[in-house]
């Protein structure tokens, strides 16, 4: 009888594992633009909407490469593309300006199948700093590189090399100009071949806390998990400052045993607690759901130690979850077993 309960048992587990198969996406995807304080009292109309646009159009860039087969990296990686060109968020041409005037980018991306990662940090010349890390992950023995070599590096794997001037946006030299303002610290020169003063030129971006990042992870029809994040810092960064994005375990991780995480917020913080590894962790040894690690991670203990910021993620069945303790973050999701979802504010689903 004993043995035949067993039986029972088993078989009831298999047809629950079925259901839960049979819930699973074919794939999924999760993306952000960064998170701070971010309000609707400070948004008008039609910058909400330009916003909106960008990251639904970022998330029908990812979408269609896992929907046609394409693997979680490739999906980052053209997604992450569309962001960095994008003025509005900050990676690539959108990124803030250290104290010194300059554009300092940083990105990682990790592969959750085999656990190969590459990064990047301080580059100033590379068009698209996720796609030098995707290179370092697939062309070298290394996992990060940074500055002058990162960019030796970038130009013998002949990726796009642009003058830095290319990423100078008048909106974030404006923010720059306020923070060193409000720090009593000198004001660069402006950039050369940053164009001329523009009276009608983008206004200021909304306050932010100085932070931003864009970032995407995926779950495509192989059972792959995939992270990558790119950045250009905090605002006025001094001294070289790197923070989280390009820190394996802090800022970007994936895992097929677990999950994958992108974060943005006060690096500092994610640093010291390897919030992306720490979510996964929670999710494959304590037996919480993906969403209760990444609470448990970001509203409890980034909160206590006095960090900002949020997360998203994607679990080792495509379940998607993210979590911020901040008014807001640019974020959005698909799959293909729901329906499209873009939101900023806390309040929205």
């Amino acid at each position: 009888m004993a043995a035949l309960a067993a039986g029972a048992a088993h078989a009831g587990d298999k047809k629950d594992r079925k259901k839960d198969d049979d819930k699973k996406p074919e794939w999924s995807i999760v993306i952000h633009g960064g998170a701070g304080i971010i309000e609707r009292a400070q948004m008008d109309p039609q910058t909400e909407a330009a916003y909106r646009a960008a990251l639904a159009k970022a998330l029908e860039t990812g979408s269609k490469v896992l929907r046609d087969g394409g693997t979680s990296l490739d999906a980052i990686e053209a997604t992450i593309h569309l962001l960095e060109d994008d003025p509005l968020f900050n990676a690539g041409r959108g990124a803030v300006f250290t104290a010194e005037g300059k554009n300092e980018l940083d990105a990682a991306i990790m592969d959750g199948s085999n656990l190969k990662a590459g990064a990047v940090a301080g580059v100033t010349t590379v068009r698209h700093p996720i796609s030098l890390a995707r290179a370092v992950m697939d062309n070298s023995k290394h996992v990060m590189l940074i500055g002058k070599g990162a960019e030796a590096f970038a130009a013998d794997q002949k990726l796009e090399i642009v003058d830095p001037s290319y990423f100078f946006t008048e909106r974030r030299w404006k923010q720059l100009v306020t923070e060193l303002t409000k720090q009593g610290l000198p004001i660069p020169p402006r950039p050369a071949g940053a164009p001329a003063p523009n009276a009608e030129a983008e206004r200021a971006p909304l306050d932010e806390r100085k932070f931003g990042t864009v970032g995407v992870v995926a779950y495509d029809k192989n059972g792959n998990l995939a992270a990558g994040t790119s950045t250009g810092g905090t605002t006025a960064k001094r001294w070289g400052r790197v923070g989280d994005t390009p820190i394996i375990g802090a800022g970007t991780y994936a895992s097929n045993d677990s999950c994958a995480v992108s974060a943005t917020g006060t690096g500092e913080y994610f640093i010291r607690l390897t919030v992306a590894r720490e979510i996964c962790a929670l999710d494959q040894y304590e037996g919480m759901s993906l969403q209760e690690a990444a609470d448990e991670v970001i509203q409890k203990r980034l909160t206590a130690l006095g960090g900002d910021g949020g997360i998203i993620a994607i679990g080792r069945k495509g379940e998607i979850a993210w979590s911020f303790n901040t008014p807001g973050m640019y974020r959005a999701s698909a799959a293909s077993n729901r329906e499209p979802v873009v939101a900023i504010f806390k309040d929205e689903r």
